[in-house]
This record gives structure tokens, sequence and C-alpha cells, in this order.
């Protein structure tokens, strides 16, 4: 599985103005894809993962079972982040990936988390790798005090851990009972990729 990594969310930063990252590939490898901000009319393609209990396994949201709802966390949630962006094929949303910045004057704004999720048919297309790789590349570019992106994962979620190792993030270790996660404590593997460390690795 290729599913969202991390914990709450550092206090968000004022919104960012909207971009698109466009990557390409090749016939036959990965399928190319472009990184956009997500618009209420996506709301029926977002319902396709955020409601696959699959998808929510790992994820710190039990899956959606009304498009009102998920209409209300987009309102309130996804349209006014900093850095939440649409994972796009053909220009429509297959999953989302997102960086949590901690708040200018924070005195932590070196540091952000990185977060993806990815809808249960296009797991194992090396998607979730590609749009990790672009995601990193494109903050550490408009976010010119950023230093370090992290990833927690779940010691059980190896698919999502196997997205990272791909592109290069190095595996620090394991935190011990570090989170709750649907009333379970949890430890997670630790992540991370600098500024400094050599330009993050292909999916292709």
């Amino acid at each position: 599985m290729e599913e969202e990594s991390g914990v709450s969310p550092p206090t968000p930063t004022p919104p960012a103005e909207k971009k698109e990252t466009n990557t390409a590939a090749a016939a036959g490898e990965t399928p190319a894809i472009s990184l956009r901000s997500f618009e209420l009319a996506d709301v029926d393609d977002y319902m396709v993962w955020a409601s696959d209990e699959r998808v929510a396994r790992f994820c710190s949201w039990s899956a959606y079972t009304s498009k009102e709802e998920l209409l209300k966390y987009m309102r309130e949630t996804v349209l006014p982040h900093p850095w939440f962006r649409a994972i796009c094929l053909d220009g429509r949303p297959v999953g989302a990936v997102s960086v949590a910045l901690n708040a200018p004057g924070s005195g932590d704004r070196c540091r952000g988390e990185i977060g993806y999720v990815l809808a249960a048919a296009h797991w194992g297309r090396g998607i979730a790798a590609e749009a990790v790789r672009a995601a990193a590349a494109a903050v550490f570019r408009e976010v010119p005090e950023l230093e370090r992106l992290e990833a927690l994962v779940d010691v059980e979620n190896r698919a999502s851990q196997r997205v990272l190792e791909k592109v290069g993030f190095l595996r620090e270790g394991v935190l011990r009972k570090y989170f709750s996660l649907k009333g379970t404590t949890r430890d997670v593997v630790v992540y991370s990729h600098l500024s400094t460390d050599h330009p993050l690795l292909s999916a292709k």
C-alpha cells in the first residue's frame, strides 16, 4: 500500500500561491503526474480514496461515508492549507501530498513534515514515489528557509516506507509508542531528507 504518513501537522502558515508541478515519464515507465492545488470540484475524485478502508488504514482519518463531510473537510482543511496538492494523472486527482510547515517566526521553520495518500487502483505503479520526489523538490524551492523534510511512517506500513526509500529519504530510526492512531498507540519509523542532501531519485 502507498498511504499517508505522519501525525498531526504543526501550526500552518498562511496559504501559499497556487502552483502546479509537472513530471514526465516515458511510455512503459512511471506514469506522468502533475501536482496542483485542490478545488471543491475535485470532491468526487477525492471520495474515491477517502471512502476506501484500505487507504485509510494507516491514516489519521477514518474512511468517509458522506460527500458532505468530505466537502466540509476540504473547505476547512485542504483548501486553506499552505501546501496541500492533488496528485493528478491526466489532470484528475488520484491522491494527495501535503507538507506541514511551522509558522514563520516559530523557530522551527527549518523543518517540515510530508504526508501522502493514493487511491488503491494506482498502488504499485511508482506514482506515490514520483509525487514525493516532485513535492520535495518543489517545497525546498518555494520555502528557502526549509532545511529538513521528514516523514513519520507506521512500522507496519511497509509500502509507505518503500516509497520513501525508493526516492532516497534516509531512515533514521524508530520512535516507540509515538502517537495514538484510532485508539492504538503506534511505533513510527522516522525518515528525512535535507536540502543539502543529493537530489531525490526519480521513481522512473
